[in-house]
């Protein structure tokens, strides 16, 4: 049965997600993530993948901005911002709290969300995981927190993780959270 006029297909030929609603546009801050084959296909993947869940499938349209960063430069964001001297895998800023004025401009900014490479490709290595996987996995969890997902208390780590979980599903990633040192949720 041929695809609908809609659906794209991802680098592995999988059909995900729904019409896009989510604009992500990808700023390369350093060199050293054109190691990865198919990078901003496998970031576009993980936004669809995102799209087509059903409790996010009718939002209005919206656009992120995804920079892929170095250690160096992530870590001096952590510090100036979260008070942490040291790189972390993924950096999320909301553009602007819930009801804001600017919610009513179309497409409406989600925000921003920073990758550090050196970083990710040491989590794939030490969790021996495709360094496919985890970069979704990261852009999926950045991309929940500008949705206003967060995991601060027991009870948001769980329901956050349940929706990261369902997504990678989509994208034949398997359960991240069944290995306790995944350090995502740090």
């Amino acid at each position: 049965m041929p695809d609908e006029p809609d659906s794209r297909r991802s680098p592995t030929g999988r059909a995900v997600g729904a019409p896009l609603w989510l604009t992500v546009d990808i700023v390369h801050e350093a060199e050293s993530w054109s190691s990865i084959d198919g990078l901003e296909e496998l970031i576009e993947e993980a936004a669809r993948a995102l799209t087509a869940v059903p409790r996010f499938s009718d939002l209005s349209p919206a656009e992120a901005c995804i920079a892929l960063a170095d250690d160096a430069s992530v870590r001096e964001l952590n510090l100036r911002y979260r008070g942490k001297d040291k790189p972390t895998n993924v950096l999320s800023f909301p553009a602007a709290p819930m009801g804001h004025p600017a919610q009513d401009v179309e497409p409406r900014a989600l925000g921003d969300l920073v990758l550090a490479h050196e970083t990710l490709v040491r989590e794939a290595g030490e969790q021996s995981i495709p360094l496919a996987h985890h970069l979704q996995h990261l852009v999926v969890h950045g991309l929940l927190h500008l949705l206003g997902f967060d995991h601060e208390t027991e009870p948001e780590a769980e329901e956050m993780e349940a929706i990261e979980v369902e997504i990678l599903a989509c994208l034949g990633i398997p359960n991240p959270y069944q290995d306790e040192t995944n350090p995502i949720a740090s």
